[in-house]
């Protein structure tokens, strides 16, 4: 079988830039695209060279963001890192709250929220 992997995961979002300046100072990540969006809105893709998160956000007719509902089922975005301490150096330094330290197979981890309420796990293995 060929080489299957996720390339990217899109996330409806308040602020697409203020999420992947979160996103680049977190993961030292980058931006790969960003840019109106065909439909309305804008979306910012910040990842990887191979893998990202599209951060999204539609707007009304006058320019504001719509609002939006935390989309179902979704319960939060894994992150493998291999060090665990320092990216929860980082997501304390943005203001966030590491919460769920746990250890139990495969690895370690902890979870946050950000600021528009979307979960992500961290999570190393090593």
């Amino acid at each position: 079988m060929t080489h299957i992997h996720i390339e990217h995961v899109n996330l409806t979002v308040s602020d697409p830039q203020a999420t992947a300046a979160m996103l680049m100072a977190l993961f030292d990540w980058k931006i790969r695209w960003e840019g109106p969006h065909s439909l309305g809105g804008y979306t910012v893709h910040v990842g990887s060279d191979s893998q990202y998160i599209s951060v999204y956000a539609n707007a009304d007719s006058d320019g504001k963001p719509r609002e939006y509902r935390k989309g179902q089922p979704l319960n939060h975005v894994g992150i493998v890192t291999d060090d665990l301490a320092e990216i929860e150096r980082r997501v304390t330094a943005q203001g966030l709250k590491p919460f769920g330290h746990d250890d139990y197979e495969p690895g370690k981890r902890f979870y946050f929220f950000d600021r528009d309420g979307v979960e992500y796990e961290i999570v190393s293995y090593g």
